[in-house]
């Protein structure tokens, strides 16, 4: 048993005894598995993050053996069927890739299978033999499977046929002893016995042994955004399901798109999940087309009675013990946590929904006084609602005579496959003052306006209708958005770009990053090259949502430039590259949280540049994946706590000071005003002053590279 406390726990299930096996200040042990015999106990042991090791304990003695050294990330161990040898996962790949925008190197697989024979005298499944290989390893002329195929248990399957030989699938067959043979482990030397599988580097997960060999899942590399289809929302690569064959060295492709999959007792048959199906298959060979050895699952035959009054009083003692378990500091920063739990108790008979299950929750929680402690609440019949209108990328007004207008066409932006225009896409032509008539034929009601007729149109073409200013009717198909989120944010920054370069005089540059997550690290770099290059820089955090990677953002703002490339025929180049030219002024409100705190300070810390706006938001007790209470409401716990030099605890529940507070009043919104925007401008102009831009070198002191005379012969 593994304690999310780091603490490796065995339990005698006869005695009901509980002993301390390891323990790792590195988190909770992981990928636990028994031998055949259960004499041995592997694990994957966490060390110095994201490091692990593997390891192996005999549980007889409780003496514990390193596998690996800990110097790479090592995972998931598996005995295999026979006993022979012990397999893992291991991220020891180091083949660098290029990046495709910038002058970066990353190790986008870096992983692959590795086994080591347990007996020193068991040779590498891939190594050459004396004897030379078989041609194949089938059944022999009685049937029976030849000894010695590697990775098979005696006893399998025959001619590769999953279940026994009497075709009962997975069951014993008469007569045949129940008990594995004991599995020998020669501790010395073992480490230096690690091989790896002859597959392809690539991210592999959830490795599992069957009969004959070993499964994993193949998972493809994809963006985080999951944005590199043909189309936005257009099918991305899955995950495959292969199996790896160790008497013939070869690994196949068993399914092909799936969620995930686990294995039967006997090794022989896959439970696969893809989407809403769940089915069995054969775990030694790819299922027959036509799914005669296919077994679909039914769930929803599987069905419960639920009360609902009674699995919230369970929720709210499950909420309770998770949140005092992993909670960032033991002592529960001081909070009487079970007295808070015990006061608001007795407001769980009144909870009628699960709504107002979630907002009892809600102030349960913020007794704590932590950021990040979430509540969401479970799902309810109707939740589904009626649909969201589709939308066109444009502002509407009505006119007095109930006419809708477009007073603006948003603008694209082609680098952002989210930021589509549906009106100013090639052939539609729609300009600011046009009339919408009608949509799919249906005149719009001057009442209710376009909205009613485009429910459920996001995605989908639609004929609109729409009569110029000079009175030319026209008709032309558009294919509405889900969302304007990312077009109108482009448009927000390109008009932020905009005014900086006005007020500026073309000398400053703008960058905005919206998270500290994939879709923020995205945009970041969307403008970088060109707006680094300028003289001074406005780096925009206000309403920053967080995430994780403020580190690295960090890295390329503190970035200074030692010197140039100077190419010929070319315009010199900095070095590093893409480092700021001259000074920079961050720009912070109080929606910049959480990673948007973080990186507030580090400028801060750093010297980077001064801070304009407003205070931060002041949440930095990071959280990891939600847990999910009996009743399906969903909880953070705020698990990861920030000391920073400077600032101590002091961000969390404060924020991060600006060094020049500007407020927008609620006249400078509704004028369209940005007096931060335009005091962060202001303020990196006048910093040029003491600290000019880096500029290039002038050619005129290079040196000479004329041959000296020669001294004088005598």
């Amino acid at each position: 048993m593994a304690s999310r406390d780091g603490r490796l726990l065995v339990v005698d299930v006869d005695s009901g005894a509980v002993r301390e096996l390891a323990q790792s200040p590195g988190g909770a042990m992981s990928g636990l598995a028994y031998s055949l015999d259960s004499a041995w106990l592997a694990w994957s042991h966490p060390g110095p993050e994201p490091l692990s090791r593997i390891r192996l304990a005999r549980l007889a003695d409780d003496e514990i053996v390193d596998v690996t050294d800990g110097r790479f990330v090592d995972s998931e161990p598996v005995f295999t069927a026979d006993g022979k040898y012990l397999a893992f996962l291991s991220a020891r790949i180091f083949d660098p890739v290029y990046d495709a925008h910038f002058f970066d190197l990353s190790f986008p697989f870096g992983a692959r299978p590795y086994l080591v024979p347990l007996a020193a005298d068991t040779p590498s499944p891939f190594a050459p033999l004396p004897q030379g290989r078989p041609v194949g390893n089938g059944p022999d002329k009685n049937g029976a499977e030849k000894d010695g195929a590697p990775g098979e248990a005696k006893g399998g399957e025959a001619d590769g046929e999953p279940g026994n030989r009497d075709g009962t699938p997975g069951d014993q067959a008469d007569g045949e002893d129940d008990a594995p043979p004991p599995v020998q482990v020669d501790v010395e030397g073992l480490p230096t016995r690690v091989v790896s599988l002859p597959v392809a580097e690539s991210r592999y997960a959830s490795l599992r042994a069957v009969t004959g060999g070993l499964a994993w899942l193949k998972e493809p590399v994809i963006g985080v955004l999951g944005e590199g289809a043909a189309v936005p929302d257009g099918s991305k690569p899955r995950p495959v399901l292969e199996r790896f064959d160790l008497s013939r060295r070869k690994a196949t492709d068993l399914v092909s798109g799936l969620d995930w999959f686990e294995v039967s007792g006997n090794g022989e048959w896959l439970v696969v999940r893809d989407g809403g199906e769940l089915q069995v298959v054969p775990a030694q060979r790819k299922a027959d087309q036509d799914g005669s050895d296919t077994v679909q699952v039914d769930l929803s035959r599987a069905r419960f009675l639920a009360d609902p009054a009674a699995q919230w009083r369970h929720a709210f003692t499950e909420l309770r013990r998770y949140m005092r378990h992993d909670f960032w500091v033991p002592d529960m920063a001081g909070v009487d946590w079970d007295g808070v739990t015990e006061q608001y108790r007795p407001v769980l008979p009144r909870v009628g929904s699960p709504a107002e299950f979630a907002d009892l929750l809600w102030e349960v929680v913020g007794e704590l006084g932590t950021s990040h402690a979430y509540i969401r609440p479970a799902s309810s019949p109707g939740d589904e609602g009626d649909g969201e209108p589709g939308l066109l990328g444009a502002d509407l007004a009505r006119d007095p005579d109930g006419s809708w207008r477009i007073s603006r066409v948003l603008p694209g932006e082609s680098s952002d496959p989210r930021a589509r225009s549906p009106l100013a896409a090639p052939g539609v032509a729609v300009q600011a003052g046009d009339v919408l008539l009608a949509v799919d034929g249906q005149r719009v009601d001057p009442l209710a306006g376009p909205g009613p007729l485009l429910v459920g149109a996001a995605g989908k073409p639609v004929e609109l209708t729409v009569a110029s200013a000079d009175g030319t009717v026209r008709r032309f198909a558009v294919t509405p958005l889900a969302s304007e989120r990312r077009l109108r944010y482009q448009d927000w920054v390109a008009g932020n770009r905009r005014l900086v370069r006005e007020l500026s005089g073309g000398r400053a540059g703008y960058l905005h990053i919206p998270d500290m997550m994939g879709e923020g690290w995205a945009h970041f770099h969307r403008d970088l090259r060109v707006e680094m290059a300028h003289d001074t820089l406005v780096m925009d955090i206000r309403m920053n949502r967080g995430g994780h990677v403020s580190e690295l953002v960090v890295e390329k703002l503190a970035r200074r430039i030692m010197g140039w490339d100077m190419p010929r025929w070319m315009s010199p180049v900095t070095y590093p590259k893409d480092a700021p030219r001259g000074p920079m002024v961050a720009l912070a409100d109080e929606n910049a949280g959480s990673d948007g705190d973080m990186v507030t300070a580090a400028i801060k810390m750093l010297g980077l540049g001064p801070v304009v706006g407003t205070r931060t938001w002041g949440g930095v007790i990071g959280i990891g994946e939600p847990f999910r209470l009996v009743d399906g409401t969903a909880m953070t716990v705020p698990r990861y706590a920030i000391w920073l030099n400077g600032f101590g605890w002091g961000v969390e529940n404060h924020g991060v000071d600006p060094d020049t507070e500007v407020l927008i009043s609620p006249a400078d919104w509704a004028a369209g005003r940005d007096p931060q925007l335009a005091t962060a401008t202001r303020l990196a102009m006048e910093q040029l002053g003491g600290r000019p831009a880096a500029r290039p070198p002038d050619y005129s002191s290079r040196p000479s590279r004329v041959r000296p005379p020669l001294p004088p012969r005598g």
